[in-house]
């Protein structure tokens, strides 16, 4: 097992700090590595779910281009989804398979999400935060739903 540190990202920062994981967040961690919940050392309290609709956030790992097409499958769940998180092996890793950062990120823009931010998970993998374009209806619609809903004027389905 690698120091606290590599597990991390070589930062020291917790991954589940860089990932915005929040106190009731539900999480759903897709086709992650083995050892994932090792790398998840910290307060535990969101809420694991194994299915993306609904969850306030989502993790996918993804080794090779034939992969792609689950990003453009889960960018339905934006929203409620807030983040998807993406995760690939370093060209370095020995499990690399030649996936580039560039083919997640030309995949999300074309089903409406932006890439905001880029981690190293550990040694072997990557990640990048994708999120819905600030402006877009989808973003919009849902957050004047979630403000009426806040004012208690009305209720969400």
């Amino acid at each position: 097992m690698p120091a606290k540190a590599d597990a991390a990202g070589y930062s020291g920062t917790p991954l589940w700090k860089k990932l915005g994981w929040k106190t009731g967040m539900s999480l759903c961690v897709m086709d992650a590595p083995a050892h994932y919940a090792s790398l998840m050392d910290g307060p535990n309290d969101w809420v694991m779910v194994k299915k993306p609709e609904g969850a306030d956030a989502l993790h996918l790992f993804i080794t090779e281009n034939k992969d792609l097409p689950k990003i453009t499958a889960l960018a339905k769940h934006f929203p409620p989804a807030q983040m998807l998180w993406v995760s690939w092996p370093k060209l370095s890793s020995p499990l690399s398979k030649g996936l580039k950062e560039d083919h997640i990120r030309e995949t999300a823009i074309a089903c409406g999400l932006v890439d905001v931010k880029v981690c190293a998970v550990d040694a072997d993998w990557s990640g990048l935060k994708l999120m819905l374009r600030k402006g877009s209806e989808r973003r919009e619609a849902h957050a004047m739903r979630f403000a009426v809903s806040k004012k208690g004027q009305n209720r969400l389905a």
